[in-house]
């Protein structure tokens, strides 16, 4: 009994820890092709704005598009990263990484 709850508290704590979004324990997916996202001219605004294209996200069954669209520039520089997947140990398990601004 007390290796059980050890590795019960283990796992709660990696779990804790842990930023991952989704795993997947094979063969990486890859996001479907980028849709075509043309960019409509910018609304009016008092503030500088960043048009954010639109990008393929992970949800627990698969992929969902979100849509380009024109957000506040706060902060983040003006270089988008799309979501991708990364395994950070060989071998095991792919993790998503969402979509962001770098």
């Amino acid at each position: 009994m007390p290796r059980l709850t050890l590795a019960v508290l283990l796992a709660i704590g990696l779990l804790a820890g842990c930023q991952k979004v989704e795993e997947n324990v094979g063969a990486c997916q890859r996001p479907p092709a980028l849709r075509d996202d043309p960019i409509p001219k910018a609304p009016v605004a008092e503030y500088v704005q960043s048009w954010q294209p639109g990008y393929w996200d992970w949800q627990r069954d698969g992929y969902v598009w979100s849509e380009g669209r024109w957000v506040r520039q706060s902060g983040q520089s003006n270089q988008w990263m799309q979501g991708y997947w990364d395994r950070p140990t060989t071998p095991g398990p792919c993790v998503w990484v969402p979509a962001h601004w770098m």
